[in-house]
């Protein structure tokens, strides 16, 4: 994918480690997303917290930082996070073995009363954050990436995928590990119903055992 003049390249240092790479994140001046967020948030593997280059089988990718993240610095830490952490759970996939992050490392968001709403990265945004993702993709190395949302999907698969019609069918994308993409939790929390989110909780439950059947084969 092509980057636009502004990138986050020239703030990535050569020494590539997890730790190295994490203090570098908040340096980061890439796009203007910095201005307004609390601090970048980097991507993590809770069993490999501070080794140099953590290895694990799964890499799952969301759109940003929410609220929650942005304050506290660690990713799916908010009511998405806790939302996946029952997925993962029913999926039999030990979270604590799989390295989550995000598209792009700072929070976007508007103002509505006191509340810091959620708004989507425009695609210059992504594409100047990309290659703090290629650096970790460098590190971690899985062996199969599960995009959570469209934002991922579309940022490694390109904007004619389409999550309702290719959820939870492995994709090849050049350069990349093998790709299965599903819903971003935060959507199931927006959903309009109970049924619309029993439904859709069913959806990324069902996707992430495919994942871990993936993984076994």
């Amino acid at each position: 994918m092509k980057l636009t003049h502004e990138s986050a390249a020239k703030f990535i240092p050569e020494d590539r480690t997890l730790p190295v790479l994490r203090d570098a994140v908040q340096q980061c001046h890439g796009c203007d997303l910095y201005r307004n967020a609390t601090q970048a948030v980097f991507g993590e593997l809770e069993t490999g917290a501070n080794a140099e280059r953590p290895k694990a089988a799964i890499m799952m990718i969301g759109e940003q930082p929410g609220d929650q993240e942005d304050r506290q610095g660690k990713p799916f830490v908010g009511p998405a996070g806790k939302l996946l952490d029952r997925c993962l759970e029913e999926a039999e996939i030990d979270r604590r073995k799989v390295y989550v992050t995000n598209t792009v490392k700072h929070f976007k968001w508007e103002p509505r009363g006191k509340l810091r709403i959620h708004k989507k990265p425009s695609m210059k945004e992504i594409h100047a954050c990309r290659p703090w993702l290629a650096a970790e993709l460098e590190l971690v190395t899985p062996k199969l990436i599960v995009c959570l949302g469209a934002v991922a999907a579309q940022s490694l698969l390109g904007l004619s995928f389409r999550i309702t019609q290719s959820h939870g069918k492995i994709q090849q994308a050049e350069g990349f590990p093998p790709i299965l993409a599903t819903l971003h939790p935060s959507a199931i929390l927006r959903a309009r119903t109970d049924e619309d989110r029993h439904r859709d909780t069913a959806t990324l439950v069902g996707d992430l055992r495919r994942a871990a059947s993936f993984l076994k084969s």
